[in-house]
C-alpha cells in the first residue's frame, strides 16, 4: 500500500468553484507509468498531474521539481492549468525554489519558469508555432459551432505543444452564443478557441477578452478554463497588435464558472499567463 499527499486544486479562480479543477499527485517517483494513467483516468478530470524529482538534466539546468500531465486518455507535453496548479501544490507541500520567486517546472516540453507575485503565479507562455489554418477545415469547424463566416475576423492554426485553431470573432454576444455541434466538432479532430477581444481602452479590473475552448482531444466538449489556448491567443494577438500587451481574459461563464487569466507581455517580449490558484481539496492518494 502506497500512500500519497494529493491535492485538487481550482486554477484560475477568484474563488471556489469558478476556475478549472486540477488533481495533483506529490512525490510521485515511486510510482509506474500504468498508474498515472489509470489514476488520471479515475479522477476524470480533464487534467491530472503527477510531481517528481527533476531529471538530472533538468536539475542542472535549474528545474525545481518535474511535472508529468496525462488527461484521462493520454499524456500532454505542457498544459497551462496544470503548470500553475502543479506549482501552486508544490509550494503548498513546502517546496522551495532554487532562485526565489522563480520557479522552474520541467515537463516534456522543456523548462517552463513560473513567477509569484501577490498571492498569484504566472507561467512563461512557452515558445509557438503558428500557421494559416487549412480553409476547408476551417469552414467545416465555423458551421459546427454555429457561427456565420463573416463573425470571423481572422485564424490562425496555433501550436505550444497542444494544438489549437483559434478564432477571433467580432463580438462578445458571438462568444457566449455559441451553439456548437460537440458531436460533429468531435469528428472534425480539432480542438478549436474563440475569443473576442474589446476594443481598447479597457475598465480596469475588467476583462477585455472572452474565450471558449472546445477541447475533444482532453475527453471534454467544452474545457473551463484553459491556459494553454490563452497563452497562443495571446501571443498570436499580441503579435499582430490586436491586443493590448496586458489585459484580463474571461472563461468559463458558459460552463457555470467565472475564470479569470491575467496576461502580460514585458519589456523582453515574453508573454506571462497569470491567475490565482485555491486548494479545493488535501489529502492522501491510496495506490494499491
Amino acid at each position: 500500500m502506497t500512500y500519497l499527499p494529493f491535492l485538487q486544486i481550482d486554477v484560475f479562480s477568484e474563488r471556489h468553484g469558478d476556475g478549472n479543477p486540477l488533481a495533483v499527485v506529490l512525490d510521485a517517483d515511486p510510482l509506474p507509468e500504468r498508474t498515472f494513467r489509470r489514476f488520471a483516468a479515475w479522477t476524470n478530470l480533464s487534467e491530472t498531474t503527477f510531481l517528481l524529482a527533476p531529471t538530472p538534466a533538468g536539475r542542472a539546468a535549474g528545474a525545481d521539481y518535474r511535472v508529468r500531465i496525462f488527461t484521462p486518455s493520454g499524456e500532454l507535453s505542457f498544459a497551462g492549468h496544470p503548470t500553475l496548479g502543479s506549482c501552486y501544490a508544490w509550494l503548498h507541500s513546502g517546496g522551495q525554489p532554487q532562485r526565489p520567486g522563480t520557479i522552474v517546472q520541467e515537463c516534456a516540453l522543456g523548462l517552463v519558469p513560473i513567477r509569484e507575485q501577490q498571492g498569484r503565479l504566472a507561467f512563461a507562455a512557452p515558445a509557438m508555432e503558428q500557421s494559416v489554418p487549412n480553409a476547408a477545415l476551417t469552414a467545416l469547424v465555423v458551421g459546427a459551432l454555429g457561427l456565420r463566416p463573416q463573425q470571423v475576423r481572422a485564424t490562425r492554426l496555433l501550436n505550444n505543444g497542444p494544438r489549437w485553431l483559434a478564432l477571433l470573432v467580432d463580438s462578445k454576444d458571438a462568444v457566449l452564443g455559441l451553439t456548437p455541434d460537440h458531436a460533429r466538432l468531435k469528428d472534425l479532430g480539432q480542438d478549436v478557441g474563440v475569443v473576442y477581444m474589446a476594443p481598447q481602452p479597457h475598465a480596469a479590473g475588467e476583462p477585455a477578452a472572452y474565450v471558449r475552448a472546445f477541447a475533444p482531444s482532453l475527453g471534454t466538449s467544452e474545457d473551463p478554463v484553459t491556459g494553454s489556448l490563452n497563452a497562443s491567443l495571446a501571443q498570436w494577438l499580441i503579435g499582430e497588435g490586436l491586443a493590448p500587451p496586458r489585459y484580463l481574459a474571461a472563461q468559463g461563464e458558459c460552463r457555470g464558472r467565472a475564470g479569470r487569466v491575467t496576461i502580460e507581455q514585458d519589456s523582453a517580449g515574453q508573454v506571462w499567463v497569470g491567475g490565482r490558484c485555491l486548494t479545493a481539496i488535501e489529502g492522501r492518494a491510496h495506490f494499491p
